[in-house]
């Protein structure tokens, strides 16, 4: 339809395309996403929840979440993401085990600690040079999708991942700006169940930063 037609067209008779459009965009959005992908979407939310909420159960819970997309990454062709899984797996079984080393003695649990200098400059040149090695071996040597943009996106993941796992505070922000990308990237690749995950993602980054920056300073009172 035309600007012109838009606009003289009968208003009950745009409504209803209007409706009619947005039933069919959710019915293809039911449709087009897997049981195992909505299941990989429910666990992922609720592990990045208890993390934001200090609960050690997140890291179980990621490691069922993490297997999932591995499966759903190798099938899209989203290797670096694919390969992210994995580390993710490794990591989420050493932040279970460091976060529980005083499981004994719930008062000396780990404290949220802040970044320092050294380590923020540690890992902008790890990402930088990380993304070119990746993306560069990926985009030679594969058929991968997004290849650099995917590889950025994984080093950042990879430093924010080591960051949670130490309770450094600053891992929310780094997790809030690579999964407002992310969400770009899973819409381009008709993902759009975990897409919405990620933008839920963002929020609950978000709400983990400000509490963790709370239990931080008052640690420090």
């Amino acid at each position: 339809m035309s600007i012109h037609g838009f606009f003289n067209a009968n208003p009950f008779s745009t409504f209803g395309a209007m409706i009619e459009l947005l039933k069919d965009s959710f019915t293809q959005f039911f449709i087009q996403t897997s049981a195992l992908e909505w299941f990989g979407v429910f666990t992922g939310i609720l592990c990045v929840w208890l993390a934001a909420k200090n609960n050690i159960y997140s890291w179980p819970i990621a490691l069922i979440s993490v297997v999932i997309y591995i499966f759903i990454f190798f099938e899209s062709k989203l290797y670096a993401d694919m390969g992210l899984q994995v580390y993710f797996f490794g990591m989420n079984i050493y932040g279970w085990y460091y976060w529980s080393k005083h499981r004994n003695n719930p008062e000396a649990s780990r404290p949220i600690v802040n970044l320092t200098q050294k380590e923020a400059l540690l890992s902008i040149v790890a990402i930088i040079t990380f993304t070119f090695l990746l993306g560069h071996f990926l985009y030679t040597n594969t058929d991968a999708s997004l290849p650099y943009i995917d590889s950025f996106c994984t080093a950042c993941s990879l430093v924010a991942q080591i960051f949670l796992a130490r309770k450094i505070i600053q891992n929310w922000l780094i997790w809030i700006f690579v999964d407002i990308i992310y969400v770009g990237v899973y819409i381009y690749k008709d993902l759009y169940a975990t897409a919405f995950m990620y933008a839920l993602y963002v929020y609950i980054a978000s709400v983990g930063y400000l509490e963790w920056r709370r239990a931080y300073r008052g640690q420090t009172n």
